[in-house]
């Protein structure tokens, strides 16, 4: 298989007591390729030896006990990762990727397992304060975001915001920050944005408030997140697993792994675990 730089097969218990559990699917074993990014910490991320780690390995790790099916995890840039599922390089995308009407044109999603907006980071060091900082923004409530953006345009004014390409944030960014003076500036990865940033090359980044995290604990001192966090609309309705348009089959056996993670807590530990706060819906 040429698709990947790494990949790990993983196997999933399938015995019978497992699969006569409460709430989980009698799934005949089979092997699901799972595509994600390895480099969007902490949803995922790669060692030095090359193993993939963070909280989506974890929860599907989990949905393969429950489920009973092996899996394999399939490191993938993220440009280009909607096409490839489509194509059928792989059965699934674990990456942190947000439902949104626009992808529900093209692709399907499970359950949601993380909730959550959007917000900036910017250096301490910068003196940049944004207006509504922590304040939730529901991009469906027009008056609300009308005034949001309003509060942060002349901060924002002439100033260079890092963003990962083909993300949900950098569609908010053209919608509602270029108009207002800003230079949106696109990168493969969010590693590459933060490095940006904290290089003095960008005055912002944005990124989902989850993938933020991950930043915020290796640098506490320097750096925070800023302004407004903002929701539904171009953000979306929270993380699910992407499988191909019409893919009901593993679309329902996601689906009911999830919520009985849902139910029985272990969503919202493992969430705690990975982010330093409960980022789960309940389903």
């Amino acid at each position: 298989m040429n698709l990947t730089r790494s990949t790990f097969l993983r196997s999933g218990l399938a015995g019978a007591a497992l699969l006569a559990a409460p709430g989980i699917l009698r799934a005949q074993p089979k092997v699901i390729r799972f595509a994600t990014e390895a480099a969007f910490p902490p949803f995922n991320q790669s060692t030095p030896s090359g193993q993939i780690v963070g909280f989506e390995p974890d929860l599907v790790a989990a949905l393969s006990e429950r489920a009973g099916f092996e899996y394999e995890l399939i490191a993938q840039a993220w440009d280009g990762m909607i096409q490839g599922l489509i194509d059928g390089k792989y059965d699934a995308v674990v990456d942190a990727v947000t439902i949104t009407p626009k992808r529900l044109e093209v692709i399907d999603f499970s359950l949601p397992y993380t909730t959550g907006g959007s917000t900036f980071l910017t250096m301490n060091e910068a003196g940049l304060t944004l207006e509504g900082n922590g304040t939730q923004v529901d991009l469906e409530d027009t008056a609300a975001t009308e005034a949001a953006v309003a509060g942060i345009a002349d901060a924002l004014d002439g100033k260079v915001v890092a963003v990962q390409v083909a993300t949900i944030q950098s569609d908010f960014l053209e919608t509602y920050i270029a108009p207002l003076g800003a230079t949106i500036r696109t990168y493969q990865s969010g590693q590459d944005a933060f490095q940006d940033l904290t290089n003095g090359r960008a005055d912002l980044m944005m990124s989902s408030v989850t993938n933020l995290t991950a930043f915020l604990k290796k640098n506490p001192e320097s750096i925070s997140m800023n302004g407004p966090i903002f929701t539904g609309g171009i953000m979306g309705r929270g993380a699910a697993i992407a499988v191909r348009k019409g893919d009901t089959e593993r679309q329902a056996l996601f689906d009911t792994a999830l919520k009985a993670m849902s139910d029985d807590g272990s969503l919202a530990e493992m969430s705690a675990k990975w982010f330093g706060i409960n980022v789960s819906p309940k389903l």
